[in-house]
């Protein structure tokens, strides 16, 4: 398939993204009454910010520190949450899971912070979330994951797979393609959003040409590189994360493989990575995202003109650095909504709690902790920057157990 075909004109949104329903309830925890240490006496008020600033997750995660850097600063500029000013206790994840865990630990029971807003992969999620419900303490959690998930420790600001990964494959069909190849990081995110990617391809008779795994850091790429070549599939979908991305795009230029001929689409590939991938690598290439820094909108024109006058013209604003920005500013509206910083009367707020985002507008589902969110199809163009080739009419319901999908049932289980 010619990839002309892919970006040639908009298409109608199928009404089911729209219209998704909501996601199972968050689960009750067991610990809601844990003994918190959160000090609300003086003038300030404590929040962590867990990133890895090291290991192979920094090339994606160090933005995302800076956009929570920067949502602070404003808050702080314009009054601070309820009189008080934020103070941010900043640590870093070391791309490892089991850092993650102990440093969201050390925030919760020694920093004593009302919320933690950070991590990247589904495995450093996976390694917090029992932490955040023992102390029944909250994270805010900023990038697309693989859905299947809801917690009333957790809120989750990326998009989940109706919201991301169900746009993308509906897009890809409209414009024919017939076969996939499926690579992917070895880890909790790729394998699951593949479960769900085949369970899609099944019931829409689209044919999984290949399906490969690699570890996270990993820079050799020349077998399944060639491997995808052989295939011949009319398209390939990407959920390698981290510095992986640099190689396989190297590689994928170097057998002379080209978007117009096998594009693939990324999901966790944004304007950040783009530069250390080297646009002249994956220029022509697709994304599938809720956000870019090209989205035309005066909310997000200021944002992006803050974020380069504090961190420098030539950074870009990318998805997860966003919902990274837009997930402390939800804080601050449930916190004011809720008029305090307990945790049982942020959970019992949250629901229906807005901000207009430069992405667009987005709302908290108060039953599954996630947000509304559009979906947007981008192609990488030579200035390094991403543009929105196709978009959901509006903001998208999230679902994140796929309920409203008759092709899902029984991923869940």
């Amino acid at each position: 398939m010619k990839r002309s075909a892919l970006v040639a004109g908009s298409i109608v949104a199928a009404s089911s993204l729209v219209l998704a329903g909501c996601g199972s309830k968050a689960t009750e925890s067991e610990s809601a009454n844990a003994e918190s240490c959160v000090d609300t006496s003086g003038d300030t008020i404590k929040v962590g910010a867990l990133n890895s600033l090291s290991g192979t997750m920094a090339i994606s995660e160090v933005t995302v520190r800076n956009a929570i850097d920067l949502a602070v600063e404003e808050i702080n500029a314009d009054g601070g949450v309820l009189g008080k000013q934020i103070e941010l206790i900043g640590e870093d994840g070391a791309s490892e899971p089991t850092v993650f865990a102990e440093k969201a630990e050390k925030l919760i029971s020694s920093d004593c912070v009302a919320a933690v807003f950070g991590g990247w992969t589904s495995s450093s999620r996976k390694a917090m979330l029992p932490v955040f419900e023992s102390n029944n303490a909250l994270l805010y959690y900023p990038v697309q994951y693989e859905g299947l998930e809801s917690s009333p420790n957790i809120f989750y600001t990326g998009a989940t797979t109706n919201q991301q990964i169900v746009p993308a494959l509906d897009y890809l069909k409209e414009k024919g393609v017939k076969s996939l190849y499926l690579v992917g990081s070895d880890y909790v995110f790729p394998q699951t959003a593949n479960r769900i990617i085949k369970a899609y391809a099944e019931a829409n008779g689209i044919e999984i040409k290949g399906e490969d795994y690699t570890p996270l850091g990993s820079t050799d790429f020349s077998t399944i590189v060639n491997k995808i070549r052989t295939a011949d599939a009319d398209a390939v979908f990407n959920t390698l994360n981290g510095d992986s991305n640099v190689a396989f795009f190297r590689e994928y230029k170097n057998v002379g493989l080209t978007a117009e001929q096998m594009p693939v689409v990324s999901v966790s590939i944004a304007e950040e990575e783009v530069g250390g991938i080297g646009v002249e690598n994956i220029e022509g290439q697709l994304t599938a995202w809720n956000y870019y820094e090209t989205v035309d909108n005066p909310v997000n024109k200021e944002f992006v003109k803050a974020y380069k006058a504090k961190f420098g013209a030539d950074k870009p604003t990318s998805d997860p650095m966003e919902a990274a920005y837009v997930s402390v500013y939800l804080w601050k509206n449930t916190v004011e909504k809720a008029n305090s910083f307990d945790v049982a009367a942020i959970q019992e707020n949250a629901g229906g709690v807005t901000f207009d985002a430069p992405e667009g507008k987005v709302t908290i589902d108060g039953e599954n902790h996630h947000i509304t969110k559009t979906a947007r199809i981008g192609e990488i163009r030579p200035d390094g920057l991403i543009y929105t080739i196709w978009e959901s009419p509006g903001p998208i319901t999230p679902d994140p157990y796929l309920k409203s999908y008759p092709w899902a049932a029984g991923l869940s289980n």
